[in-house]
């Protein structure tokens, strides 16, 4: 058990990282591009038409993956940040820094899908409702956290202030979550629930989840990719990243 861990352990090296995660890069985009056409031809094309919202309704098969991910990419990325002051590991600064623009988009893509669905059902694009808002939030701390970092020149002194704002931004979370329960909104419920059936078609729930997944493996590709090229900037006065630049292209 303990070779296991010490095995494990030696990838927190940003060394011994770089070549495990040029590896898995190519994977997690053939997943997610194999789960992203799944899902968007279940959703677009098999899903039944919805009986209220009719065709316009098929806007939620990227705005509740993409809502999902913005949240639990700021879990992740406060995960890395809190390991990384906790213990002073560069990878964990390194992986919340690569997570951060990722998370950014996909709160982005959940307001501004959100915004197109709202204008017919709402009869406006925008409303100062709870989730909505606590989602707006949620991007202002993604742009705080790679705006902070990037005013701070020395990257470990950037990595400790970022993990201050991402584990403060935290709370916020939850206020996403259970906004609509705890604040009469017009945002509707949650679309899935672990503790009761789903209420939509059996075709919509694989839809949006094959879609949900298609984002979650498209995030894990460009954050190792984004984390390559931050240990190369961060690394570049180390021997391994002076061995690996003198190596010759194939």
């Amino acid at each position: 058990m303990s070779n296991r861990l010490i095995n494990w352990f030696k990838f927190a090296s940003p060394a011994t990282f770089y070549p495990l995660a040029g590896k898995m890069i190519p994977w997690f985009v053939a997943l997610s591009v194999l789960f992203g056409i799944a899902g968007l031809y279940l959703g677009m094309f098999v899903a039944p038409t919805d009986f209220q919202q009719g065709e316009g309704y098929r806007i939620i098969f990227i705005h509740v993956p993409a809502s999902w991910m913005s949240m639990f990419i700021y879990l992740v990325m406060a995960f890395w940040a809190a390991l990384g002051l906790a213990f002073n590991t560069r990878l964990s600064g390194m992986m919340a820094t690569a997570l951060a623009p990722t998370g950014a988009l996909m709160a982005f893509l959940s307001l501004w899908t959100g915004a197109l669905w709202g204008k017919p059902m709402w009869g406006t694009w925008w409303v100062w409702d709870a989730r909505l808002t606590s989602e707006l939030i949620l991007l202002f701390l993604y742009i705080g956290f790679i705006a902070l970092q990037s005013a701070i020149d020395d990257p470990r002194r950037a990595d400790k202030a970022g993990a201050v704002l991402a584990l403060v931004g935290v709370v916020n979370i939850p206020i996403i979550y259970f906004s609509v329960k705890w604040w009469n909104t017009l945002h509707q419920g949650a679309s899935v629930s672990l503790t009761k059936s789903p209420s939509m078609a059996v075709t919509m729930l694989w839809a949006m989840l094959l879609v949900a997944l298609c984002f979650w493996m498209y995030t894990i590709a460009v954050a190792l990719a984004r984390a390559r090229n931050i240990m190369l900037e961060r690394e570049r006065h180390t021997e391994w990243v002076r061995a690996l630049l003198a190596q010759p292209k194939p």
